[in-house]
């Protein structure tokens, strides 16, 4: 069934690969040594070494062990894992991962044995020709998988072990992504009534039809979703599940408690497993995200000067009062730190403008506050809070004391977004969770994103707020 099938598809794709790195190399050679425009020979005038050196078979024993060395990262970054529920954008930022380094190991060895005639551009080429072939390549696989799943082919078959909110959400998110090709034939629980259904998923028996029912039907993976109250069976759950050779996982009744990129220790033989994983409690992350942090924020503020300019002249002609406006916001580690904009509102008493969001077609908006507030120009000024190391560029926004004192009473895990800086945009924002929106779905996006930072996730959120981040409907 699908063990069967993951195999023959993780041999296809290694032999895809193997075809597009050696294309890559030809493609490369072509073109550094033998490209032409419309007749007119470019690598006289870009590259410096005379056009073919050597013949194109001089390249095939490096080119194979290259190849060798490209498919052995591709494997220990994980490219030929099931991509079921892999995500596009970390294994395309894998794929990156693995090029780089291989581009690292063939400059260094090329240097340190002085080997002739590999010009760096050459090598260069490949390795940026190889990354391309190798997401387009990625992507027709991901096309063809997603739609003959929706077709029905290659679907795993499973069985749920016990009812309880981890099986109530599994389901949800199967029946969300029928591209996942998951197929459910029942719950097996002691709790439920004979007849109970889920979304279309049924209660097929008890526990203790469970061992006749694997050794009787071919399932490729069973889901223990036990209900809390039932973890004392689940020591002979995981041994007739064993027993039977099927594939098994365990999906805790508790998993609103740990976060969804947790991280075990292994002390002296006893797994540990820690409830929080924050990567950029990470001393390296931290330096790389600050750094960027600074350098982006010097650029953005000399790039945005003229609009800062114009706005400032706008704001200070719309009515009376100072141009930016300082409010006190809580940032990292819970501390407190004056939050900069582009005051978009007259002059009000502080108290009462502590005590209330603001709403659509609010009187106290501005004719020029309503448009800076729906473009986003009024947030500008942060990048000076980035700069003094109060926020960064991407992270959850900031709240102020009066509402943080209320939603951590209200929201379980509300206080984790403190664990990193604030930021002007962040992952809750280009998902639409801006304004006056659900502010549980809000912090849902935001422990998702301090969970599961990533550098490649940074770019892609920067990325969606040019495309949808800046005009705000709900900005009112």
């Amino acid at each position: 069934m699908i063990k069967q099938n993951q195999t023959y598809l993780n041999r296809l794709h290694v032999l895809i690969d193997a075809i597009c790195i050696y294309l890559a190399g030809v493609t490369a050679y072509q073109i550094r040594f033998n490209l032409s425009i419309f007749g007119f020979e470019v690598y006289k005038y870009v590259f410096t070494y005379n056009r073919y050196p050597f013949p194109l078979k001089y390249y095939q024993l490096p080119l194979i062990i290259a190849m060798i060395v490209l498919l052995i990262l591709y494997a220990s970054f994980g490219l030929y894992t099931p991509k079921r529920y892999q995500r596009g954008s970390k294994e395309l930022i894998n794929l990156l991962k693995s090029n780089v380094i291989g581009l690292g190991i063939a400059a260094f060895v090329i240097t340190i044995f002085q080997i002739q005639n590999f010009p760096r551009s050459l090598y260069l080429l490949f390795f940026i020709i190889n990354f391309i072939y190798g997401v387009i390549s990625r992507y027709i696989i991901r096309k063809i998988l997603k739609v003959n799943r929706k077709r029905g082919h290659n679907i795993k078959h499973t069985v749920f072990v016990g009812f309880s909110t981890s099986a109530a959400a599994y389901i949800d998110r199967i029946k969300s992504n029928p591209h996942w090709g998951l197929e459910v034939h029942g719950i097996f629980d002691d709790t439920v009534s004979e007849n109970f259904e889920y979304r279309g998923v049924k209660r097929i028996g008890t526990l203790n039809d469970l061992a006749s029912y694997l050794e009787n039907t071919s399932l490729d993976e069973v889901a223990i979703t036990l209900n809390l109250n039932e973890y004392h069976k689940l020591e002979k759950v995981v041994a007739i599940c064993e027993k039977s050779g099927v594939h098994t996982k365990f999906v805790p009744d508790y998993y609103n408690f740990i976060s969804t990129n947790p991280y075990t220790e292994d002390l002296d033989g006893l797994p540990v497993i820690n409830i929080r994983n924050v990567p950029l409690t990470n001393t390296m992350n931290r330096i790389i995200k600050r750094t960027i942090d600074i350098i982006g924020s010097i650029v953005a503020l000399i790039i945005f000067s003229p609009i800062m300019l114009v706005v400032a002249i706008l704001v200070k002609k719309s009515s009376p009062g100072p141009i930016i406006f300082a409010q006190e916001r809580i940032g990292l580690g819970n501390k407190p730190f004056k939050m900069y904009k582009f005051r978009s509102m007259g002059v009000q008493d502080p108290k009462k403008e502590a005590q209330q969001w603001t709403t659509k077609n609010d009187a106290r908006v501005t004719p020029v506050g309503k448009i800076i507030r729906k473009t986003s120009l009024d947030e500008l000024p942060q990048f000076w809070n980035v700069l003094k190391g109060d926020m960064s560029l991407i992270g959850p926004r900031p709240e102020r004391p009066q509402f943080v004192e209320k939603f951590k009473e209200e929201i379980p895990r509300y206080m984790i977004k403190h664990q990193v800086r604030p930021g002007i945009t962040g992952w809750a924002q280009v998902n639409g969770f801006r304004g006056d929106t659900s502010i549980r779905g809000r912090i849902e996006h935001d422990l998702y994103y301090i969970e599961n930072w990533s550098l490649g996730l940074d770019i892609k959120i920067l990325f969606l707020t040019f495309f949808k981040g800046f005009v705000n409907k709900n900005a009112y």
